[in-house]
């Protein structure tokens, strides 16, 4: 398999605070990596960090081959989207008065119309909503086209960040099987998700963060078997 996102020993923090101890992790082209734990066990600081959205203190990060410099700098991000990485944050950061169409053609990489295409074909519903702006649009369908916009740019590493949050469980069955099917295309996607039922569902591996570091490293069907380690992980018990 051709590794896409290799992380050795990463460190990052906030204001001197260190929050991940020494984190390694992996991400091969076409695999659906799912990133759990409870709140504030450092899965967001995880992607940030991927990014250079977050300042890395130690540790190596290499996307695509090649190494993300330490610093929380624009030209790091900006070269790392450039590569080839997608951030669909917690937040969605759409642009809430402008239309649906047009937050689909707007990204740090060149969206062409065969890519816009292939995103709304995965989320069909977004078609007949192309006019209407984005902050009327529902959650669910506001998550629907943060995920697109993500993929116009064609991607070939997709960090997703709380899928599914505040949404209906109608909505999420129909998120995270778009997760699958992304990753099948060949796309490396990196899951952070609170529904862990669902996102091991549509997972091949797992990473099971605790207080900032790995407890847990391996098939995502072996986890969903294993709940003495989910518990120990989210509630800090045997």
């Amino acid at each position: 398999m051709t590794a896409v996102l290799e992380v050795a020993g990463l460190r990052a923090g906030y204001s001197g605070v260190e929050v991940l101890h020494g984190i390694d992790l992996r991400v091969d082209a076409g695999e659906v990596v799912a990133l759990l734990g409870a709140n504030g066990a450092g899965k967001t600081t995880t992607l940030h960090a991927v990014c250079g959205l977050v300042t890395r203190t130690g540790g190596d990060v290499r996307v695509l081959g090649a190494t993300v410099p330490r610093g929380r700098a624009s030209a790091t991000v900006w070269r790392t989207a450039r590569r080839g990485l997608a951030l669909v944050s917690e937040d969605r950061a759409l642009f809430s008065q402008l239309t649906v169409g047009e937050n689909l053609t707007l990204g740090p990489r060149r969206r062409d119309r065969r890519a816009v295409e292939e995103a709304l074909g995965l989320f069909p519903v977004l078609r007949d909503l192309l006019g209407r702006r984005a902050g009327l649009c529902s959650g669910g369908e506001q998550q629907m086209l943060a995920i697109a916009r993500a993929l116009a740019g064609r991607p070939r590493l997709l960090l997703v960040d709380e899928c599914s949050l505040g949404l209906a469980p109608i909505v999420v069955g129909q998120l995270l099987p778009a997760i699958r099917r992304i990753a099948d295309t060949g796309t490396a996607v990196v899951l952070v998700e609170q529904h862990v039922p669902a996102a091991l569902a549509v997972a091949d591996r797992a990473y099971v963060l605790s207080r900032g570091a790995v407890a847990y490293d391996g098939d995502a069907g072996t986890l969903a078997a294993r709940p003495d380690v989910l518990e120990e992980a989210y509630l800090g018990r045997a």
